[in-house]
């Protein structure tokens, strides 16, 4: 495997998983730099550009310092970069047990099987549902997730059309989260209990945890 292989790399941190059905573990964060959505919400401009270039082998030892069990390849978009797949290989060769979060932009069927895909589905109200590439539904694993980040309402009534439509429930977990400060959770919370979705609820636990720290 080409380790000496490099990626543009904005940061590489620990912390608590703050989404997913992982939220809350103690996880090594790698994120990509660049990403070819502009979603409204988004709350990682700062990955768009810049970031160092590290090799894949350095990537590795500065992970290892952390003593983490669980690795989080994530962006901007991760799967931009095309030595993205490299990275996730080596780290699952290496024993951890590695999360990539997608926008579902790209085609995810390259990524390493061992590894657990956190799909996006990119909603009307993000300003990027022409995006969606609707073909990787049926690459999906009961391994991997799907996310709907959920402007309003609208957002929420189109994700529940979707959520049927296509039997996404059935394929794998299917999570529904609200943009932070935007919809209330207590109203997202209350419209899936109404409509008895089979659906997993999560806010942002970064947020509430570190609320002045972009992106964490």
């Amino acid at each position: 495997m080409a380790l000496d292989a490099t990626l543009r790399i904005t940061e590489l941190f620990h912390s608590l998983q703050g989404e997913s059905s992982r939220v809350g573990l103690p996880t090594v964060f790698i994120r990509l730099t660049g990403c070819p959505l502009r979603c409204g919400y988004c709350d990682t401009e700062y990955a768009f550009t810049g970031g160092k270039s590290m090799a894949i082998d350095a990537i590795l030892q500065q992970v290892a310092t952390f003593h983490t069990r669980h690795v989080c390849v994530t962006g901007g978009e991760p799967l931009a970069q095309k030595n993205c797949l490299i990275l996730l290989t080596a780290l699952c060769d290496a024993g951890y047990s590695v999360s990539l979060e997608t926008s579902g932009a790209l085609d995810i069927g390259g990524v390493d099987a061992r590894v657990a895909r956190i799909v996006d589905i990119k909603t009307p109200g993000s300003g990027e549902v022409e995006k969606n590439r609707w073909e990787n539904m049926a690459q999906l694993q009961l391994s991997d997730e799907i996310k709907f980040v959920l402007c309003d309402e609208g957002d929420y009534q189109w994700a529940k059309q979707i959520l049927a439509e296509h039997h996404l429930s059935d394929t794998c977990p299917v999570l529904f989260s609200p943009v932070h400060e935007q919809l209330s959770p207590t109203q997202l919370a209350e419209w899936i209990l109404r409509d008895q979705l089979p659906v997993r609820m999560q806010v942002q636990l970064h947020k509430y945890l570190w609320p002045n720290a972009p992106g964490h």
